[in-house]
């Protein structure tokens, strides 16, 4: 069986439209199934950011601000991701971390809906840590509940009393893919707001912000999109939105005439009023460069392959990995799976750290969850049918 499943995956690979973008990452012999955590570098990042240290801040200094476009950075590198997540220019602007993105969404959400009896901010009960953490302060700082609510129960929790929903496109543990259209339409229907957390899937499958009505969305660029580690987030604001988006942070990057130096808030027109203080230029046009790997793609094709992907891993692991070890918490339905799988195992800790040792990098929740996440511009079918053998092996072993 073995055997066979090479020769299918060699088959594969040798189908795969997107099998040329692998050349324009830093990859070695290891399989990285890691990108759901950091992506990939890049290859050529490293000479964009030289230039960016010796040439626009050893030699232009100050002048970069202009002669670089270090100060519209946050605004033209939005519009770069935008279409990756389906939204049209000018809704995207980047800059600071999720969580502080997360906070502007809610509270802004919460400004936006302008109603005292909706009291309650509904948040996925299994959502990433932080998520929650922020929902809960936010709550408090604007005098509302704070109601965690499983997305499959979310249409029957919302009513009159709610006011925003903060959902995860994909939940970070098993990488069930939520139902973005069906629930954002049973949000709005409850006329309250839907913001909603990309990091698990922009750059992985197509999003269809604007088409979906989505209000406000936040994502990483680290993952999927190779920004590198610690690259800035994003804030979506819908074009809707705009005018009254109210920001709980606002800086002088936000305002409508920064270099005036009022005492008084004046906000900018459209999404830059998402921004607040100094852009971080390094990290912010590292990740402009690594952009690049996603000229000429599209994310339709991304998705076929992210499938194609995961099919085959869970084809692999069924053939080889001992029956009983591990267990598959992701869906089998493609409409509920992101582009992760995620394998319930005894003694998940040793075996990630065993797996790793042999070249095969994922990484694990606590306590018994492996996670392998695949990510289609460098990540083969040759690669998904080794990462199964050494995985049988390991647990064999």
């Amino acid at each position: 069986m073995s055997e066979s499943l090479a020769a299918k995956a060699a088959a594969l690979d040798a189908a795969d439209e997107l099998a040329g973008a692998r050349k324009l990452f830093a990859l070695d012999e290891t399989v990285y199934l890691d990108g759901n955590s950091l992506g990939a570098l890049p290859a050529h990042v490293p000479e964009r950011v030289a230039d960016v240290v010796t040439r626009q801040w050893g030699e232009l200094r100050i002048r970069s601000w202009d002669e670089s476009g270090w100060w519209t950075a946050p605004e033209r590198i939005g519009d770069r991701i935008a279409p990756l997540v389906g939204a049209g220019t000018g809704q995207v602007v980047v800059g600071d971390s999720t969580s502080v993105n997360v906070f502007k969404a809610v509270v802004g959400a919460v400004r936006l809906c302008g109603d005292d009896s909706r009291t309650d901010i509904l948040v996925d009960a299994t959502t990433f840590p932080t998520d929650g953490y922020i929902a809960e302060s936010a709550a408090r700082l604007t005098g509302k509940r704070l109601v965690p609510v499983a997305p499959a129960d979310l249409p029957a929790a919302l009513g009159p009393r709610t006011a925003v929903a903060l959902l995860n496109h994909v939940d970070y543990r098993t990488g069930r893919l939520h139902d973005l259209p069906s629930l954002t339409a049973a949000v709005h229907e409850a006329g309250a707001l839907a913001v909603w957390d990309l990091c698990h899937t922009a750059g992985a499958l197509p999003v269809g912000l604007d088409a979906h009505g989505v209000d406000l969305a936040i994502g990483c660029t680290y993952k999927y999109l190779n920004g590198g580690p610690g690259s800035p987030a994003y804030l979506y604001v819908a074009q809707r939105h705009q005018a009254a988006f109210d920001s709980p942070l606002p800086g002088w990057n936000s305002h409508s005439d920064p270099f005036a130096m009022t005492a008084d808030f004046a906000p900018a027109p459209g999404a830059i009023r998402g921004r607040v203080g100094t852009p971080d230029i390094l990290s912010m046009l590292a990740l402009e460069a690594a952009l690049d790997v996603w000229d000429g793609v599209s994310i339709d094709s991304v998705r076929a392959k992210s499938l194609a992907l995961t099919d085959f891993f869970l084809e692999c692991v069924e053939s080889y990995v001992p029956e009983g070890r591990v267990t598959s918490l992701t869906p089998s339905a493609h409409a509920s799976r992101g582009s992760q799988i995620a394998l319930r195992c005894a003694d998940a800790p040793s075996v990630m750290a065993k797996l790793i040792a042999r070249g095969v990098v994922g990484d694990l929740r606590r306590t018994d969850v492996l996670r392998f996440g695949f990510t289609p511009l460098y990540v083969g079918f040759g690669d998904t049918e080794r990462a199964a053998a050494v995985l049988a092996e390991v647990l064999a072993a």
